[in-house]
Formats: C-alpha cells, structure tokens, sequence
C-alpha cells in the first residue's frame, strides 16, 4: 500500500512538471504575447507614381552617406535622398530632397544619379539642383528581396502577393495573444522552410564616392550591384536605356551572403558574411572572380589602400557568433590573400581608410589607427560618437549615424576635430 501511495505521488510529480496541471498558470500562458512575423503587401504603381523631388526634408529613417563633388546625399533608408551642398564642410545646406520610397544605395557620374526602388533602377539628371529631372526609370531591372526579421517565433502564412503589380515589399513583427497564434490556421511556428516560401514569393568622368557600406559602384560606363549571391553588370552608357550585360555568381547558400563593394583601380572587393571576395574589371563588363579571403561567419564591410584591406567583422544576432574584429589582410599577391594581423574591438561597423590611417566606427565611437604597420596596429585615438559609417575625403572626413552626419578636420597626432553636425 505504502508503494501505491509512493508511485501516486510521483505521477502527480510529473503530471505538474510535464502538463502544467495548474490552471491559472495555463491562462496566463495563453494570455503571454507571442511574435508573429507578417508580410507587407505593396503595390508597384504605387511607389512609382510616388516619385517627387521637393524642399528639403525631415527624415527618421537610418541611413547611408554618399559624396559627390561639393554635394553630400542622406539616403534615408526605405523613403529618399536628401541632398546637401556641402562646398562649406563647415555650414552645409540642405537644399532638395528625392521621395524614393525604396531607395537603398546610389552612385552618381557625371551629374546623373542612379539609384534603386525597390526592383526599379531610377535615373535623374542632377545637372541642375533647383530642377532636378528624373530621366529614366528601369522597371524589374534589379533583384529585390525584404529583409527578413530575426526576431519573430511564428509567420503569418495567409499574406501574399495575388498580382503581377504586388510584392513583399517588408516584414513586420508583431505581437499576439498566443490564444489567436494558434486558433489561426495561417500563422505557423518559424522555421527554416517558411522562410524559402516566403524568399520565393518575392519577386573624363567624375563619379562619386560611398561608405563602405555600398553596394552601388560605377567603373567608367559600368554600374556595379549585388543582391546575396551574385554581382550585376549594367551599361550605362546611355543612361536612358540602360542593359544588363554579365552577372556573376560570388556567393552560394552555403558561402556566404554578399553585403557590400568597394572598388580600388581595376578591381572590386566585395564584403561578404563569409569574408571577402575578390573581381578583376579590368574588362569592365566581363567581371571575373579571382580568390577570396574566409573567415567565420560575421557581418563585414571592407576597404582597401595600396596593396592592404581591412574587413570588420560583427558576430552577433544575425551576423553570426564569433568575437568582434578587424581583420587586415596582404592583398600583394591579387590571387591569393592572407590575413597580416587580427586587432580584437566591440561591434565594429563601418571604416575607411586614408594614407595609412584606418578609422572605425563602433560602440565606444569613432577609432582611429596608426596602420603603417599592417602586423601591428596601433589604437591612438577614440572620439565620442553614434556613427555606424565613414568616408575619409581628401579634405576632411564625414561620418552617419541614425539621422546624424557628422564632419571632422583632421588635425595632428591622429586628431580629428568636429566642424559642423547635420541633425535631423
């Protein structure tokens, strides 16, 4: 009797810990929110009837820098440009903006800026900045894809496009009663094959310069783009009707998706989660792969100095699980390069390089390095500061952080001193 009684215990024991007999935790439970991922529906008439050049805007929207002759452009992420004269470092003016709602990047050559719309390549004529003319729009020229979130435990399966004129032009999460999460038919637990359905369903020169997290380049009459896996090789020789010439396949599904390029003279180097990826041009519409340099799965901008590149790699969330660090690799030998030095810092972003000096933006702000020495290189300065990317001009060096440009004058012993701050 004393055993029954022993053996009735222990299944009520494990009744509690196995189906949480207690009820009010069972109604709290279904009560707790849950994550839902859901598509965004957007139509493509829409967004290109959208297109308007106005005044000077406000903007919330995190963004990228780009520098063209005495101009400087905000490209507010998933809205516009804005436009600045910047002939004064110290007193910029902004002065027009573009409504883009799916802009991302942009190169500018010869008074003619090229930038993308969602899958649109869009074409205007800047010549003239109180008249700004939009020239060309491409239709379904580029690959568009949303940026899937990280942060989501179900998906909203029931949303997609249903014609030509849609697609998923985002992702939002959302939160939900867990008593609705499963009560719907349509919204299924996160998984990897939820994701494939959904990626699917998707569908004389004077040129400026980006940061280094760009993915437009513009090597004489070639427009340089990538999507994940491959480079896209456009002829803008006429800008008013533009082709595709080559593509070329860097990435794979298993070596790394490619995020941002970077051209120094014939060659394109293409910042990777895998690491970097190396592109002759010296036939500029026949790119050819060359080599590559591996690491462990981060996210990482690269940039290059004579014979040096210097790749930051952020592990982390989506970027992956390895430490934070600047990786300076010996690109001498184009075919074959090998990493110089490793130099450990929390969260490096974006960084830029000039005459030897290597600027890194991060967590604790703005490092600068003495680089002479590539085996060895040394941290002499850390300026206060939210930026996330750099580029360091002739003149002096400008760097964004989310609504916030900031401009500096270099000054001696490695010193930057700020000269104006654009606050949105």
């Amino acid at each position: 009797m004393k055993n029954k009684i022993s053996t009735l215990i222990l299944l009520v024991i494990v009744c509690l810990q196995l189906t949480s007999c207690n009820n009010d935790d069972d109604f709290n439970t279904l009560l707790d929110p849950v994550s839902v991922i859901v598509p965004v529906i957007k139509s493509k008439s829409e967004f290109r009837n959208s297109i308007e050049i106005t005044a000077p805007q406000t903007t919330n929207s995190d963004g990228k820098i780009y520098v063209y002759t005495d101009l400087l452009f905000y490209i507010a992420q998933n809205s516009g440009i804005h436009i600045f004269n910047n002939e004064n470092p110290e007193n910029p003016q902004n002065i027009a903006f573009i409504e883009l709602e799916g802009v991302h990047d942009i190169s500018v050559k010869n008074d003619i800026l090229y930038a993308d719309n969602f899958m649109d390549l869009v074409v205007f004529d800047i010549s003239n900045l109180s008249s700004i003319q939009l020239v060309n729009i491409e239709e379904d020229m580029l690959t568009y894809y949303a940026a899937f979130p990280d942060d989501g435990s179900y998906y909203q399966s029931g949303i997609f496009p249903t014609s030509d004129d849609e697609f998923i032009s985002d992702y939002i999460t959302v939160d939900m009663e867990r008593t609705e999460v499963e009560n719907d038919p349509d919204i299924y637990h996160w998984s990897s094959e939820i994701f494939i359905d959904a990626f699917d369903a998707a569908t004389g020169n004077t040129i400026g310069v980006g940061g280094s997290y760009a993915k437009f380049q513009i090597l004489d009459d070639a427009l340089y783009t990538i999507d994940d896996f491959g480079l896209y090789t456009f002829d803008i020789t006429d800008y008013n009707s533009i082709s595709l010439v080559s593509e070329t396949w860097i990435g794979g599904w298993f070596g790394g998706e490619l995020e941002t390029t970077f051209i120094l003279k014939d060659y394109l180097f293409v910042g990777a989660t895998n690491g970097m990826h190396i592109v002759d041009l010296q036939d500029e519409f026949m790119p050819i792969y060359i080599s590559s340099f591996t690491h462990a799965t981060g996210c990482d901008p690269v940039v290059v100095e004579e014979s040096t590149a210097y790749i930051t790699v952020r592990g982390g969330n989506s970027c992956g699980a390895i430490e934070d660090q600047i990786n300076v690799i010996d690109i001498s030998d184009i075919n074959a390069p090998i990493e110089y030095s490793t130099y450990f810092l929390s969260s490096p972003y974006g960084l830029g390089i000039k005459d030897q000096i290597l600027y890194v933006c991060n967590e604790e702000g703005i490092n600068v390095f003495d680089a002479q020495n590539p085996n060895d290189m040394i941290l002499e300065n850390t300026y206060e500061s939210s930026s996330k990317d750099v580029i360091p001009l002739a003149s002096h060096l400008i760097t964004v952080g989310e609504n916030v440009i900031h401009q500096y004058n270099y000054v001696d012993d490695f010193g930057l001193e700020l000269i104006s701050t654009i606050q949105f």
